[in-house]
C-alpha cells in the first residue's frame, strides 16, 4: 500500500489530492514543521536522506520529489487518461507544465518569500540595510519576473480548460501548489483573472476536498 508521508503547508497536499483523485487505497503519516524554523522534523530523513516532503512509499519503492512522485501515481494507478503517452498530441504540454511548475515559476515564489522574510526576521541593526537590499532586488528582478510569468500563466488558461489537454491531468495537480499558494499571499490577484478562477474550479472539486479533510490544516486552501 502506498504511504504518503505529509508535511503540513507543504508540496505534499497536491499528492495527496492525486491520490484522492485517482481513488487508491492508501496511509497518511503525518509531520508537522518546527515551530522557531519552519522546517520539515528531523525522522523525515528516516525515510530520505534529504528530510523533505513529499515522499511516499509504495512496497518497496521510496520516492521523493513532487513531480516524480505525482508522475509515478499517474502512470502507475491512473494510466493515460492522468498522464498522456508520448504519442498523444497532448504529451508535450503535459511534460512542459510537468517541469514548469518547479523549474520556472516556483523559483520565483520562493525567492519572493526570501526576501520578505529578510525584512522581518534581520537582526535590528542591520534590518534597514537588509530591507532596501530585498526591496531592490523585488523591485527590478523578482516582481517583474514574478509578473511576467503569471502573465504567461493566465494567458495559457484564458485559453484552455486545463494545462494539457481537453480534461484535468497530472501537470494540474502538479501546477496547482504554485498557483494556490501566489493567490492565498496575494501574489496573483485580480491582474491574472485567469489564474484566480482556475485555482477556485480545481479548489471546489470534491477529491480536492477530501484531501483538506485529510491533510490538515493548509495555509493555501480555500479562504
Amino acid at each position: 500500500m502506498i504511504t504518503l508521508h505529509h508535511l503540513e503547508h507543504s508540496r505534499s497536499q497536491r499528492v495527496l489530492w492525486l491520490l484522492e483523485e485517482l481513488g487508491v487505497d492508501y496511509k497518511i503519516r503525518h509531520y508537522e514543521r518546527n515551530r522557531k524554523t519552519s522546517l520539515a522534523p528531523a525522522e523525515l530523513r528516516e525515510i530520505h536522506p534529504l528530510g523533505k516532503s513529499p515522499v511516499i512509499t509504495d512496497g518497496d519503492r521510496v520516492l521523493a520529489e513532487s513531480a516524480t512522485i505525482i508522475e509515478y501515481l499517474a502512470r502507475t494507478y491512473g494510466g493515460s487518461e492522468w498522464a498522456p503517452q508520448t504519442d498523444d498530441p497532448a504529451y508535450w504540454d503535459f511534460s512542459y507544465w510537468m517541469h514548469y511548475a518547479e523549474s520556472s515559476l516556483m523559483p520565483l515564489l520562493l525567492l519572493k518569500l526570501v526576501f520578505t522574510k529578510v525584512r522581518t526576521t534581520s537582526p535590528l541593526f542591520v534590518r534597514p540595510v537588509a530591507a532596501g537590499i530585498a526591496g531592490q532586488v523585488d523591485r527590478t528582478f523578482t516582481d517583474p519576473q514574478i509578473r511576467t510569468h503569471f502573465a504567461f500563466v493566465d494567458g495559457h488558461l484564458a485559453e484552455h480548460e486545463w494545462f494539457a489537454g481537453e480534461s484535468i491531468t497530472a501537470a494540474d495537480i502538479q501546477m496547482s501548489f504554485p498557483l494556490e499558494a501566489a493567490v492565498a499571499r496575494g501574489t496573483a490577484g485580480e491582474e491574472f483573472p485567469h489564474v484566480v478562477e482556475y485555482v477556485r474550479r480545481f479548489q471546489a472539486r470534491a477529491a480536492y476536498q477530501r484531501a483538506l479533510e485529510a491533510g490538515g490544516t493548509y495555509d493555501y486552501g480555500p479562504a
